[in-house]
């Protein structure tokens, strides 16, 4: 049975106006105003874990700082509220925030996970008569705009000796490209994982090309340069905690899968499919992580993608120490 005591405090760290801070073995439990807040934004997924064990809250406690949870569908849309100053800090894959950054957007990467080019591939139809990469010119594929596969598809064209514009594009978020790829609207479809381990899964997909040798695929984890300035501290301890988060997971994926299909509402063996080709490690982001993301970005202008050419030294990673 819950406390009073414990559902007082978690009302506290939701609501960012205090924290309770429970001393052991003291009879007189002292609360301490917080004198900060870490708004976190997030997707479904590893934050979400993290979220649930309240690991982040303990360790942050002590510094007189609460914390607030909002989630997302996309990385995209908590790019935005980042720009607008609604969160501190968030998730997402290696395109979002070059567009974000095209269009002003005051980001600092304060993480980056391993490189994982097997949760990302272009799917096909079973029985369908593309069997290479070559096969897709002309061919309708259906992608989220913005997002990582987006950068994935232009390099994978590439090294196939394809160009971007090779291909019908067609711009659908994840539910809706299901449905299309599933109904025959489209030729192909570039997905991440869990999504890519769903439609193996449920709708017999053949995978043509995971980023394996193409692009790193790697996930970031954002704040704005204001938050990064105040509070290094703050963020010092949050990449600590995901990252026991990402060790625990790589030593017991059969648990981890059972604990992510009740978060994102899957099939336990889809989540088993998607452990299996995961990599799991992540850490502050290094200058040399950060001209991976230059080279998305000058991509990108070369394509006509964003508006402008970016220099990220302004996004210069945030020493954490």
């Amino acid at each position: 049975m819950t406390s009073p005591l414990h559902i007082r405090r978690r009302q506290f760290i939701a609501t960012g106006a205090a924290i309770a801070s429970l001393g052991a073995g003291v009879a007189a439990l002292a609360q301490k105003p917080a004198s900060r807040v870490l708004r976190i934004g997030h997707q479904k997924g590893w934050l979400s874990i993290l979220k649930a064990r309240g690991t982040l809250e303990k360790r942050l406690a002590p510094l007189g700082v609460g914390i607030t949870w909002t989630e997302f569908n996309a990385g995209p849309v908590q790019l935005e509220a980042l720009n607008v100053g609604a969160i501190d800090f968030g998730d997402v894959g290696e395109a979002p925030p070059i567009f974000a950054q095209a269009a002003g957007a005051p980001l600092v990467y304060a993480g980056a996970t391993v490189p994982r080019p097997r949760l990302e591939a272009v799917i096909v139809p079973k029985d369908s008569s593309i069997k290479t990469v070559a096969d897709l010119k002309g061919k309708k594929i259906a992608f989220n705009k913005g997002s990582n596969v987006q950068y994935f598809l232009v390099k994978l064209l590439e090294k196939n000796g394809l160009k971007y514009g090779d291909v019908q594009s067609v711009f659908l978020p994840p539910a809706d490209a299901r449905a299309a790829f599933q109904k025959g609207a489209v030729d192909a479809w570039i997905i991440w994982d869990p999504f890519l381990a769903a439609a193996q899964k449920t709708l017999d997909a053949r995978l043509l090309a995971d980023a394996t040798g193409v692009v790193n695929n790697r996930g970031y984890y954002f704040t704005s340069r204001d938050f990064a300035t105040k509070n290094t501290d703050v963020l010092k301890i949050a990449i600590e905690e995901i990252n026991v988060i990402d060790s625990w997971a790589a030593k017991n994926k059969v648990a981890a899968a059972s604990e992510l299909s009740a978060v994102l509402g899957l099939d336990k063996s889809i989540t088993e499919l998607y452990l299996s080709r995961a990599a799991y490690g992540t850490a502050p982001v290094t200058r040399e992580i950060l001209a991976e993301q230059q080279v998305i970005a000058d991509t990108f202008f070369e394509l006509k993608l964003i508006p402008k050419k970016l220099n990220l030294l302004h996004a210069a990673p945030v020493d954490l120490g």
